[in-house]
């Protein structure tokens, strides 16, 4: 093992109740004589907990080392960042079974805190769209099962809280702030894709501020959502402003994280692209930002909803007709609502927004994403061109819930 992968092994890897010096002699030890990075810490938890998605919860509880689902470690010597990385945040990684009279699935969701709450994706609780009564099982990351029940969701963002039911505490992830994030930064997606619970995988941030369309998965007024793909037309559909990767994900790291080398959540997966029918992974995965994920959450934990903010414009996508081919420059405003937070902020017809708080705007569909990422009430600053001059004005957004 490297001095760095060593040092940031031992400064990452939560071991609770443990003195720096018993922790250090305990990896010490550990890299001596056994292939297992447990990652995890002493733990109170169900004593006749089945192992599989579906078991009973126990009722014991007792105190002692784990050996959860492993970051095998063959080489003791040239262990990677990204084992040290999983053994980081594993245990804050659930697999989630859903089931209802409409059918079953699987996904994945990070632990907000040590009671309980996990976030995830809104299609994984609603199964696609299908269903608003489901019947919820979490396998942690040492396979113990508890059950589950939703707080509330958030359509709009694709985003979910459950409260999972169980007499110990959890290892909450760690968010880190995803506006300091860079393309061609390290990334490790972690979570159940096909089922396979506690899946690592490895590959960079391809681009920021990406916008995407999903199908809507709100419930039980579509039964077509776009589950893990991009939109294909059918259906409500939603804009996502999002993270892309090339870290493998695939159905089923629904709701999963997306961690930097620090072991921090960066994004919450949500989508993958595809080509030529298939419907695994190709490199194009992506996730919902931390910031955005980590506000609708605590939102809703609070309240049962998440707030969304509202501009108070119809724009089109514009184009450079003076070019010699036609290419996207922003979103023109072709309508105001009366006494909304454009008009009230100085927006006019005709306008072409061209950034929202400092990101460029180059269409409809991407300012519509990143105001909706807001939270009702939040300022901003609208870059925008009028008659051939750029203008700066700041606004207060309105409440898309009151339109």
């Amino acid at each position: 093992m490297s001095d760095y992968n060593r040092q940031f092994l031992f400064e990452a890897t939560p071991v609770q109740g443990f003195t720096p010096a018993k922790k250090l002699t305990f990896f010490q030890r550990l890299a001596k004589r056994t292939t297992i990075l447990t990652g995890g810490a002493i733990l109170v938890i169900g004593a006749s907990v089945g192992a599989a998605v579906g078991a009973g919860v126990g009722v014991g509880v007792y105190n002692f080392w784990t050996r959860p689902a492993p970051v095998i470690v063959n080489n003791t010597d040239n262990v990677s960042w990204v084992s040290a990385v999983a053994a980081t945040a594993l245990p804050s990684v659930a697999t989630i079974s859903v089931s209802s009279s409409a059918g079953g699935g699987n996904g994945s969701g990070v632990f907000l805190n040590a009671d309980g709450y996990l976030l995830t994706n809104t299609h994984v609780v609603t199964l696609d769209g299908a269903s608003s009564s489901v019947k919820i099982e979490v396998k942690t990351f040492d396979g113990h099962v508890y059950s589950g029940t939703v707080v509330g969701t958030d359509p709009t963002n694709d985003l979910a809280v459950i409260k999972v039911s169980a007499p110990i505490k959890f290892t909450p992830i760690v968010f880190a702030d995803s506006n300091k994030l860079n393309v061609g930064d390290s990334a490790v997606a972690i979570g159940a894709p096909l089922g396979l619970s506690n899946t690592v995988t490895k590959g960079i941030i391809s681009a920021l501020n990406r916008t995407i369309q999903v199908a809507s998965s709100a419930a039980p007024d579509n039964s077509n959502g776009g589950g893990l793909q991009l939109y294909t037309g059918s259906g409500a559909s939603v804009n996502l402003r999002v993270i892309q990767t090339d870290a493998a994900i695939n159905p089923g790291n629904s709701g999963g994280a997306l961690l930097n080398q620090r072991g921090q959540l960066i994004g919450i997966n949500v989508a993958i692209a595809n080509a030529g029918g298939t419907s695994g992974s190709i490199g194009v995965g992506f996730a919902i930002p931390s910031n955005v994920a980590q506000r609708i959450a605590n939102e809703i934990i609070k309240t049962g909803h998440a707030s969304h903010a509202l501009l108070g414009a119809m724009v089109s996508d514009s184009t450079n007709s003076t070019a010699a081919a036609s290419f996207t420059v922003g979103a023109k405003v072709v309508q105001l609502t009366s006494g909304g937070a454009a008009e009230k902020g100085g927006v006019k017809i005709g306008d072409i927004i061209t950034q929202f708080k400092g990101v460029q705007i180059t269409s409809a569909s991407e300012l519509t994403a990143a105001v909706r990422q807001e939270k009702a009430g939040s300022q901003a600053t609208l870059q925008l061109t009028r008659a051939g001059n750029t203008i700066s004005l700041n606004v207060v957004l309105g409440d898309a819930s009151k339109q």
